[in-house]
């Protein structure tokens, strides 16, 4: 049986649902010979590679590095998951919508009682003038929604792509749980 490759991919959240992925915990061992983790967090690699079969993105699009790279990943894979809240509506870091991004860099970096106030331009990608859902900027092969989606779901939606499967989630997750 050939290995399917497997991504996950962070932008712009909390990690809340790279945590539920570790939560599949043991069966993780049940699809353990079905799968090679090629790139993530988890592990050290630094370039996302040429070709990857699934490929599970947790955030939103807030900056112009998540975007460049949210347009690399799509570009070198098959299937793309929108994981949890962030990355399929923009959630909480999409808040900032609705005053704009100038404020929030104001509020950050340059409050009166700082001792050299100054917005960064070295090393911190430029925010997007609006958060922006993944499937807004590149297409999307399945979404999984929740605030962190359960263990349960990620696994179950894994297992049938594992298995040439299009996973569904109806009734299994929802916005926000």
């Amino acid at each position: 049986m050939t290995r399917k490759t497997i991504a996950t991919v962070w932008l712009d959240g909390c990690s809340g649902c790279h945590m539920s992925f570790l939560d599949i915990d043991h069966r993780l061992l049940d699809i353990a010979d079905m799968i090679e983790l090629v790139y993530s967090p988890l592990v050290d690699r630094k370039d996302f590679p040429e070709s990857v079969d699934i490929t599970l993105i947790e955030g939103s699009v807030s900056n112009q590095a998540d975007l460049d790279k949210i347009r690399h990943i799509r570009a070198h894979t098959r299937t793309l998951i929108s994981l949890g809240d962030c990355a399929v509506t923009g959630n909480v870091p999409a808040l900032r919508n609705t005053i704009g991004a100038e404020p929030v860099l104001q509020r950050a970096y340059m409050e009166p009682d700082m001792l050299n106030p100054q917005i960064p331009t070295i090393g911190v990608p430029p925010l997007l003038p609006v958060v922006r859902a993944v499937h807004t900027v590149v297409r999307v092969d399945v979404f999984i929604p929740g605030c962190p989606p359960s263990a349960d779901t990620i696994f179950n939606a894994l297992s049938d792509l594992l298995n040439d499967r299009q996973p569904s989630v109806a009734g299994k997750t929802r916005f926000g749980a």
